[in-house]
């Protein structure tokens, strides 16, 4: 379907102007005279389009003034987002650093409210739609999504965050499925004040600055004002062995004296390790000195300290040959590789500057041109584990490498091969090694730097006509981000690898035999790194540029309880994005083995991906009406008042269709200061341009393969899935779907506001909210999953059969052999497994709000603010779709063990970062000079279902109570103020999970120090 952009545009015109006439012809009744009136100007609050609307009538809002944002302490966008608390888990964040490129990195926050998921949340920026951070990461259901970047938002410039808990799709359009967050930042300014700010966080290297000014001028006899913020911060890195619980891959010693004491699942070092794990050509054989096998008859062996049992042969520098696959479990596990140790990057460092302009002038009475000038810059530097190789993606090294082992005799320029080793029954000329399980730890740590760039341009015109206010703008913005890391180019390794001299690069001398899972003490020299080292980028890039057009009055025509207002408008958007990933990711260049012909991206640990590029337009008109029904001057026993909202918008996406959403609200007072108040509404998500557009996206984790999990049960090597050490680094190739449809929501709330009349005034002011809301989302855009295709080739293979979406290498002469006397028919290691994003079966969410503010401003013992926020999740079912309920039955049913993850469906309430309960408070005490200000913010326990012990039972993560106290005084004479304060004053640990802490709720540190100074001029 096609739509007519000038006509839509036109017949939204035509109403306004409809309107327009309908209220010109209504105001020709002269008005009575009385008496004057100070005007207080009318604003627009998130949740309605219509100035004046009230905050606590039909809609749950909430407002965090600056008073609570200096009372949380935050210094980016980040913190300050975490802190409220519908907030989920926040999957986009610093500290979580993905050890690709393939995801986010560098200074990026995430928005998720009611953890409905990353990209259901609309995002404004002075009651316009921002710019998303062009670089996608997978969310939980494993396809890529798109967020907004909290950390592009200056903290210390905001006047106020409004959060609109309700889906508004209706108002705002696609995205507003769990809400909107309009971020309102200062204007208007007269003078300058300028402030700096100080921070440390306890017992770690983590520093940060901060420096800030805004200012502003009035001109041309206040018909125009300028205004503008500067903001500068800067942070050092947190490092790894900071922390205990970031210190080491391995938690196993964090959960000492627990009931996974010893669990060998805690331990997450990596299984690819600077200990080669290598084959020969399967045709060949097995590899002997004399009798002594070096080789399993599939050609496997490896390398390990001469102090490990199962040595074939020890060669130089204490370290030995061992035949078989490198083994990572039982007495071999110390071989696997800690990258933490290397004290790499729990947070990067990052140089992050804001610059925000805004500007107004009147040019009549009636009409006001306005803009907006805003850039983003920030640079992260971390550095992340060494780079490894891939299972899907082995290279071949040549018999004429000069520390091959099985190397030829004599070298092609005659010189003899001081390497090979005697009494081999390999030919003369040597056997290529293929090198299956590698990582270049003696790189040391990959370099990443991620430089992010933001700017936004808006001009306008406002004004008033015929009792209207009109408004209409144009908005550019633009985001980047270019991330440079270091990487191996295959052909360059290869041409090392080939050489016959002692510049080739060795993968045969093992590591460091007193610390086999540290640091490579046998390094290569630097010649030999420098040859193979290339430094990748990708650069992303989204766009957004937007027109709007929107009227808006509070009186179009007068019922008997009082005036309707109304708000109209129209929209036309056209949104970019650009996945633009280096020439040896992307297949511009490639890599063939001349060995095996396998052709492989350039670099050794990614497979191939395309670029991803797309684009839409968006055309859109709105509608929405406030109608009074009942009003106090009527008497109605219990209708104090009652008011309806009514809104509906149409959008139609040039990539997908058409879609029109309503939403009613209403709200009730039963006496003055008892308020019941409800909605109900559609949203949608639309798919974003990486879902459709793109062909094939490569992402690698670590996934289990059950297959052999159960010949090991069978053959008696375990007792249980538990002790299962077949954990591989699995490759998932998923695609884009351009077939797919938008993620379709209904929500419903409603909820009482309580403000009790009948309290003196000397006790203060207090409002009491409770709200319950409901989402039912459906079309969920997914993917099965590597992992539960997996589960369903272990499945299948226990009849016979087999997944055709894992594909799998043939089966070795030692995979035969681990499941011999099985019952099992004998699989080979999975290559990689095929995947494609769908849209999946519906979720259901719901939950309480709850909410007090009390108010009290005294002579004798100064002013008190408090404000209480509580989120309770009652509910998260997301449906299994038709493969997974296959799988969750057949766990069930016992035809799979209960030590299998199975990943996708079902109750997710109280698991993985969705706690029942978070909750915060602010309290602020002015007196006089001084002021006092403290927040507190309660996250509940959940469970932890990647750490399941033998009985089906998850760890129980612990809740967490933190407060944060800060002091500021007032030097009036010498207008400055200075601050100290203190985050988490008790000091407090992020509770323990399987991986150490969760970054997604929690801080990687305790308590944090801060000192600021403010100065006005």
């Amino acid at each position: 379907m096609t739509i007519n952009h000038r006509k839509l545009v036109l017949a939204t015109t035509a109403l306004c102007a409809a309107s327009f006439a309908a209220h010109a012809w209504a105001q020709t009744e002269p008005t009575p005279a009385g008496p004057a009136v100070t005007e207080v100007e009318a604003v627009v609050v998130v949740g309605s389009q219509i100035k004046g609307a009230k905050v606590n009538a039909a809609l749950p809002v909430t407002l965090v003034g600056e008073d609570q944002i200096r009372a949380s302490g935050a210094v980016s966008g980040d913190d300050l987002f975490r802190t409220i608390p519908q907030m989920g888990d926040v999957n986009f964040n610093s500290q979580y650093l993905p050890t690709t490129s393939n995801s986010a990195r560098g200074d990026i926050g995430s928005v998720n409210l009611r953890n409905l998921g990353i990209g259901n949340t609309l995002v404004l920026l002075n009651g316009r739609r921002v710019v998303t951070h062009p670089t996608s990461q997978a969310n939980d259901n494993l396809v890529p999504v798109l967020t907004y970047n909290s950390n592009a938002i200056p903290v210390t410039g905001l006047k106020r965050l409004e959060v609109l808990r309700d889906g508004a799709a209706a108002i705002y359009g696609a995205d507003a499925v769990a809400g909107v967050i309009n971020t309102v930042l200062r204007d208007d300014v007269e003078g300058l004040t300028a402030s700096a700010q100080y921070g440390i966080a306890e017992g770690t290297n983590l520093r940060d600055y901060n420096f800030n000014a805004f200012g502003g001028k009035n001109f041309a006899d206040g018909r125009g004002n300028v205004s503008a913020f500067v903001s500068y911060d800067a942070r050092s890195h947190l490092r790894s062995q900071d922390q205990t619980y970031t210190a080491s891959l391995d938690r196993r010693p964090l959960f000492a004296g627990s009931r996974f004491d010893g669990a060998t699942t805690l331990d997450n070092r990596s299984t690819t390790t600077p200990w080669a794990y290598l084959q020969t050509p399967q045709s060949f054989g097995t590899v002997r000195q004399g009798t002594t096998a070096l080789t399993s008859s599939a050609g496997y062996f490896h390398f390990q300290p001469s102090t490990f049992a199962g040595c074939q042969l020890n060669v130089a520098g204490g370290i030995c040959i061992d035949d078989g696959a490198l083994a990572t479990s039982a007495a071999d596990r110390d071989l696997r590789f800690d990258s933490a140790a290397l004290n790499t990057t729990v947070i990067p460092s990052v140089k992050r500057s804001n610059v925000f302009l805004t500007g107004h002038y009147d040019i009549t009475d009636d009409v006001t041109v306005f803009g907006e000038l805003g850039f983003y810059h920030a640079k992260t530097n971390a550095q992340q584990a060494p780079i490894s190789t891939l299972s899907s993606g082995v290279i071949t090294i040549p018999a004429s490498n000069y520390w091959n082992p099985f190397g030829p005799v004599t070298f092609a320029n005659g010189a003899a091969n001081p390497n090979r080793l005697p009494n081999l029954n390999v030919p003369a000329a040597g056997l290529p090694v293929i090198l299956r399980g590698y990582t270049f730890a003696d790189l040391g740590p990959s370099e990443v730097d991620v430089t992010n760039d933001q700017y936004r341009v808006l001009g306008g015109v406002r004004g008033k006509k015929f009792g209207f206010d009109w408004e209409s703008a144009l908005v550019y913005s633009e985001a980047t981000a270019d991330d440079i890391s270091d990487n191996i180019s295959n052909t360059k390794l290869y041409a090392q690898l080939a050489l016959s001299t002692p510049d080739a690069y060795n993968v045969f001398n093992g590591s460091n035999i007193n610390s086999p899972s540290g640091a490579d003490t046998t390094g290569n020299s630097q010649a030999a790194i420098d040859a193979i080292k290339v430094k990748i980028k990708r650069r992303t890039k989204s766009t957004l540029a937007s027109w709007d057009f929107k009227v808006s009055k509070p009186d179009l025509f007068a019922l008997p309880a009082g005036d309707v207002g109304v708000a109209s408008g129209a929209e036309l958007r056209r949104e970019t994005q650009l996945d633009d990933r280096d020439s040896r990711i992307d297949g511009t260049v490639t890599f063939t083995d001349p060995i095996s012909g396998v052709v492989l991206s350039d670099l050794i640990n990614s497979s191939m991906n395309p670029d991803t590029k797309g684009h839409r337009t968006v055309a859109s008109t709105y509608l929405e009406f406030a109608v009074p029904l009942v009003s106090p001057e009527m008497s109605i026993p219990l209708v104090h008042r009652l008011d309806l909202q009514l809104a509906g918008r149409y959008e139609h996406y040039s990539d997908f269709g058409s879609t029109a959403k309503p939403k009613v609200a209403g709200a009730w007072d039963l006496v003055d200061g008892f308020r019941i108040r409800g909605s109900w509404a559609q949203g949608f998500r639309a798919p974003n341009l990486e879902q459709i557009n793109a062909t094939v996206v490569s992402r690698s984790n670590n996934r289990t393969d059950y297959a052999f999990c159960e010949a090991d049960l069978r053959a008696k090597r375990i007792t249980a899935f538990s002790g299962c050490s077949r954990t591989l680094l699995t490759t998932a190739r998923r695609a884009g779907n351009p077939d797919l449809n938008p993620e379709e929501s209904e929500t419903l709330s409603y909820g009482v506001v309580f403000e009790p009349r009948f309290i003196p005034e000397n006790f203060g002011r207090f409002t009491f909210t409770v709200d319950y809301w409901k989402v039912k989302q459906k079309g969920l855009i997914g993917v099965f999953g590597e992992g539960n295709a997996m589960i369903l080739d272990y499945l299948l293979r226990q009849s016979g059969s087999s997944n055709p979406n894992v594909v799998r290498a043939a089966p070795t002469a030692d995979d035969i052999a681990a499941f011999k006397d099985t019952g099992l028919t004998a699989a080979g290691q999975v290559l990689y497994v095929n995947d494609k994003y769908t849209n999946l079966q519906p979720q259901d969410v719901e939950g309480l709000d709850l909410g007090l503010m009390w108010r009290l401003k005294t002579d004798r013992f100064g002013d008190f603010d408090l404000n209480l926020n509580a989120a309770h999740l009652l509910k998260y079912y997301q449906s299994p779709s038709p493969g997974i309920a296959e799988l969750l039955k057949a766990r069930a049913d016992g035809k799979i063990n209960i030590g299998t993850t199975i990943n996708g469906g079902g109750n997710l309430l109280s698991q993985n970062g969705k706690p029942e309960w978070k909750g915060s408070a602010s309290l602020t005490w002015r007196y006089k000079q001084l002021t006092v200000g403290g927040f507190t913010q309660y996250i509940g326990g959940y469970d932890d279902t990647d750490l399941i012990d033998a009985a089906g039972v998850p760890w129980a993560v612990d809740s967490q109570l933190t407060a944060n106290l800060y002091g500021e005084y007032d030097i009036a004479s010498a207008a400055t103020t200075l601050r100290l304060g203190v985050r988490n004053i008790t000091d407090k640990d992020p509770p323990l999970t399987s991986t150490g802490y969760d970054g997604t709720l929690y801080s990687p540190y305790a308590r944090y120090w801060y000192v600021s100074i403010k100065k006005q001029f």
